[in-house]
């Protein structure tokens, strides 16, 4: 297991296993469509269809987007009837947005 690092001014640096994982799940936000939905979940609770329509995107891609946040631990979902409503799961995202739509806006 690694360790943290100290740097000479008491700033403690992530392991780089722990980088690792931060970068792997920052690669599944850099997507356009990925990116919309997180925005669009930051204001609410949407179904596969919702959010595929908003991407202009087929159902079955919205889908496969979803499932690669939701296995990062970004989004959860919660069954309805025959719908299932996604939301954020990661509260730390609407910062990670607000930087986005600080720099890109």
């Amino acid at each position: 297991m690694a360790t943290a690092v100290r740097m000479a001014g008491k700033k403690v640096l992530l392991p780089l296993d722990r980088l690792a994982q931060a970068a792997e799940c920052l690669k599944t936000l850099a997507h356009p469509h990925r990116l919309r939905m997180v925005q669009m979940l930051l204001a609410g609770r949407y179904t596969v269809g919702e959010l595929a329509e908003a991407c202009e995107i087929p159902s079955h891609m919205a889908s496969e987007h979803l499932r690669l946040m939701q296995r990062c631990g970004f989004l959860a979902s919660e069954k309805e009837g025959r719908f299932a409503y996604y939301r954020i799961a990661e509260p730390h995202l609407a910062q990670i947005l607000a930087c986005v739509e600080a720099r890109f806006g």
